[in-house]
């Protein structure tokens, strides 16, 4: 009787509907809207094994925290505990999509649409069904194409949408209420000329060199992995907000092979010109010509991984070479690590591990 009163306070619409008390039909309550929800435990009454069913629409809110709500039929003791957990959970998901429940001010529409005809409707890319999501194209003097999602709430044009771009820095919106989305189209031009140089020499690595990783850069991705000779390369991280800079470079591949790069990358610093481009800067600090695309193919440098015999693990290339001259081996380094920590005769110091290569044995 303690625990039907304990349900009762808590979801008073939610009523038993057999003697036993395995079966609960009726509605939980969140935020001042009522769900239909119904109940049935098994006859030990575990939890664990308890089935729930619900509304599409509940349904639908809670689907990002199945895993959540399964934890919980898991943990919690009684009927009364979960069901305290589960409007706990479901406050919080109508919370994060409240905005798709809020019915929008016939002024929202009003303004919203009035602002695409002045902005040109030549400029979208993408508007859902419920206004609530737009996508506008632009095109930087380069000729790039760009993309901005822009997702309202309900208070627009009191407060800004949120914008979402493939910036390499954040793209923040200034905004009054007297703003449209022609202001915002405006910063977001703005944004797509400052960060010019940086593109432009991401650009012409990607045209010119092999890059190794990332296969398919973003145009917020500041690194990229050069192949310089087999096995070898370098990963340069470009500074978006001073592309014309010296980057942050990291050699890749065996000892004698990069520690002749290293040397040279730092007996010429001094020698660095920000008038000329990145990859030029490159090619005179470390005394190289990088491999043409016209004359060679990426497979010339994408080697496998000497374990799983595979070119990407989770997304990754092989970046660990054999040192020996002879061998030059390029291995992924998770394999590796798993290779050598199976190896009786392998040693290790803190997170560093020594043992032999797997193809050389060196």
């Amino acid at each position: 009787m303690a625990a039907a009163r304990g349900l009762f306070r808590h979801c008073p619409l939610l009523l038993p509907q057999d003697r036993r008390g395995t079966a609960y039909e009726g509605f939980v309550t969140a935020q001042g809207r009522d769900f239909h929800i119904r109940i049935l435990l098994p006859v030990d009454f575990q939890l664990k094994n308890a089935r729930i069913e619900c509304s599409w629409r509940l349904k639908k809110i809670l689907h990002g925290y199945r895993h959540t709500l399964k934890q919980r039929l898991h943990s919690c003791p009684d009927l009364v505990s979960f069901m305290v957990e589960l409007k706990t959970v479901l406050e919080i998901a109508l919370k994060n999509t409240q905005d798709l429940h809020i019915p929008r001010p016939p002024e929202y529409y009003s303004c919203l649409v009035r602002d695409l005809e002045i902005l040109g409707w030549n400029k979208v890319a993408y508007v859902d069904t419920g206004l609530t999501t737009v996508r506008l194209k632009a095109e930087d003097s380069c000729g790039r194409q760009h993309l901005i999602t822009l997702k309202f709430n309900a208070k627009y044009p009191t407060e800004p949408p949120d914008c979402l771009v493939d910036f390499p820095v954040p793209f923040a919106v200034s905004w009054m209420p007297q703003n449209s989305l022609i202001d915002i189209y405006n910063q977001f031009l703005a944004a797509l000329e400052s960060l010019k140089e940086f593109w432009d020499a991401l650009d012409e690595i990607d045209g010119k060199t092999w890059v190794l990783e990332p296969e398919n850069p973003t145009r917020s991705a500041t690194t990229r992995r050069i192949a310089i000779g087999n096995n070898v390369s370098v990963n340069v991280e470009v500074d978006p907000r001073h592309p014309n800079m010296l980057p942050e470079c990291y050699f890749l591949g065996a000892d004698h092979a990069v520690n002749p790069l290293r040397t040279k990358l730092n007996n010429n610093m001094h020698l660095w010109d920000p008038e000329i481009s990145l990859l030029q800067n490159l090619r005179e600090l470390l005394e190289i010509d990088f491999p043409s695309r016209a004359v060679l193919e990426k497979s010339d440098f994408a080697k496998d991984c000497g374990i799983c015999y595979a070119y990407r693990l989770d997304g990754m290339a092989p970046d660990q070479v054999c040192d020996d001259p002879r061998c030059g081996q390029p291995f992924h380094q998770a394999c590796l690590y798993e290779w050598l920590q199976g190896l009786p005769t392998s040693r290790q110091s803190f997170n560093v591990i020594f043992g032999e290569c797997p193809y050389c044995n060196k």
